[in-house]
């Protein structure tokens, strides 16, 4: 089977409300849709969420740019992502580069699975099984995070998250009883600092959180800042979590021999697509390190389903009014039944209302 050409589209799709982060706030999610066709009439579909809409046009075009090094090529994922990877070592492969390839790559394992008729956890070795979810929660103060971590506890969902990192440590503590208040004792809490926190102020601040009974706390300090984030692991009882702004396997391997041993949570584009994220869970599962994901819900279900050390999943509804099958969740988990290769398939009405 080979590869014929590519369906490139930008969307820029509204949050049903604004979310806000310690580092800023998103009102819409920026997306590149792409499908690619083979020659046997197979399209698989992958969905790369560039953050910020400046970079939305350029990661297309650049998108665009690597369909002549694909087309023509056997319908081989693995084998191709490293010949991309490969052919842009010069330059680089993360930034847009890598968001690129890695929507390049998620959608030729779409289209694998889809040529046999296979959930993609299935075409990767992997059985179905259950796998938690969590909602996010923005930076949006103590009563608006207690009402939003309300709605996801009425959804079913086994776990809600908080942005924090507000101005002093009394109100990320506030926030996060007035969450605890509102969901009870049966649901996990976690909580995410977006990188907002020198190591010295973060480990002030984790110290007084250990007594709070948090799942984890995420990215307390700059995300490549290992040795800190080792550090800070070593001084408090509350599991700390990053990998979600770790570029490819290649990062993983670097946070993996600065110390990290606890949990890691790739993201389906920044980790490398399919084949990057299986490079990661493979040394997640020989160091014995959790993995859950950040957002691509939909992909996230099938790889975490093929994951050894699989923890959580990260729920969000940002991108369903373009999906005309978005992920199901069935008693607070993620319903992968009946599901062909990733379930991503595009609203092409809805497409075309949020054009960019």
């Amino acid at each position: 089977m080979k590869i014929l050409s590519f369906d490139i589209r930008s969307v820029l799709v509204p949050l049903p409300e604004p979310h806000r982060t310690a580092s800023g706030v998103i009102e819409a999610s920026p997306l590149v849709l792409l499908s690619v066709l083979t020659d046997e009439g197979t399209r698989g579909h992958s969905i790369t969420f560039t953050y910020t809409p400046a970079a939305l046009k350029p990661t297309a075009v650049l998108m665009k740019n690597i369909e002549p090094l694909v087309t023509g090529q056997a319908l081989a994922p693995a084998a191709l992502w490293e010949r991309l990877h490969g052919r842009f070592k010069l330059l680089g492969t993360q930034g847009l580069v890598g968001m690129a390839l890695a929507g390049i790559d998620m959608a030729l394992w779409d289209a694998l699975a889809r040529s046999q008729q296979l959930p993609l956890h299935a075409l990767l070795g992997g059985e179905a099984k259950a796998v938690p979810c969590y909602g996010g929660i923005g930076h949006d103060g103590e009563a608006d995070s207690a009402r939003a971590a309300e709605r996801w506890a009425r959804q079913g969902l086994k776990g809600v998250k908080a942005k924090i990192g507000y101005p002093t440590l009394a109100e990320d503590i506030a926030v996060l009883r007035a969450i605890r208040c509102a969901v009870g004792p049966g649901l996990a809490v976690m909580a995410d600092y977006n990188q907002s926190l020198a190591p010295g102020e973060a480990r002030q601040r984790l110290q007084a959180l250990d007594s709070e009974g948090l799942q984890w706390i995420e990215e307390p300090v700059l995300a490549h800042d290992y040795a800190a984030l080792v550090q800070l692991g070593q001084r408090v009882r509350t599991p700390l979590l990053a990998g979600e702004n770790w570029w490819g396997p290649l990062d993983f391997r670097h946070a993996f021999n600065a110390g990290v041993r606890d949990q890691v949570m790739p993201n389906a584009m920044k980790g490398g697509g399919v084949t990057g994220w299986l490079a990661i869970s493979a040394m997640a599962q020989v160091y014995g390190a959790g993995v859950s994901s950040h957002l691509w819900p939909e992909v996230s279900a099938q790889l975490l389903t093929a994951t050894p050390t699989a923890r959580w999943l990260e729920y969000a509804d940002w991108w369903n009014p373009i999906l005309k099958n978005p992920l199901r969740l069935r008693e607070g988990l993620a319903d992968t039944e009946g599901v062909i290769a990733s379930g991503i398939e595009f609203d092409n009405d809805a497409a075309r209302a949020y054009a960019a």
